[in-house]
């Protein structure tokens, strides 16, 4: 299916109308299918936390579609991060201290946020078009096993979301969720996942 596509242009305004409402969406990303909302929307990000029965403490990340995008979250960038970005090969997450203009709630207690930068095509332009990051949990409540595909996704979190991504559901390659490191105030790295 192609980005061109009836559905894929469907899907991303009833996304966009879905995440400007507060509403939850459940889409594709660069690894494992996602729950979102608008990260700057602390009554969004609750709502995920009562969706997948998640401690608050536990922080989630979001996603963006660009290193210009990221410096809108990120007080500084380290060029140890930007290094690390420009060369995976694989998604990768990053935990940056000193996060800003997102929901407090999505910020740990530290000041640091996992943040990607998406490749996939819908996630991407979904993010490239709302203009502002996006949440993306694990489609799964906490605790359970996290979906490879659309299809192992629980009917409760189906229903539990306000808008559904038609794109991509029948896609059944195997993916795996993203690399994650931190990079700490000294700018050396720890492996997380």
């Amino acid at each position: 299916m192609t980005k061109n596509s009836g559905i894929f242009k469907q899907d991303i305004e009833n996304a966009i109308d879905c995440l400007e409402r507060g509403g939850l969406i459940l889409y594709p990303t660069d690894t494992i299918w996602g729950i979102g909302c608008n990260a700057s929307n602390s009554e969004a990000v609750k709502k995920i936390y009562r969706l997948k029965q998640r401690a608050d403490e536990k922080s989630m990340l979001v996603l963006t579609d660009s290193i210009g995008s990221l410096r809108k979250i990120v007080k500084e960038i380290p060029v140890v991060a930007l290094e690390l970005i420009e060369k995976a090969e694989n998604p990768l997450t990053i935990i940056y201290n000193n996060a800003e203009n997102v929901a407090s709630n999505l910020i740990a207690q530290d000041g640091s946020l996992g943040v990607r930068i998406t490749n996939e095509e819908f996630s991407n332009e979904l993010c490239r078009r709302f203009g502002k990051p996006i949440v993306s949990t694990s489609a799964n409540i906490s605790g359970e096993q996290s979906p490879k595909r659309f299809s192992d996704i629980s009917e409760e979190i189906k229903s539990g979301v306000d808008y559904v991504v038609g794109y991509r559901q029948e896609d059944v390659s195997e993916v795996n969720p993203s690399n994650i490191v931190k990079i700490e105030k000294d700018c050396t790295i720890k492996v997380i996942r």
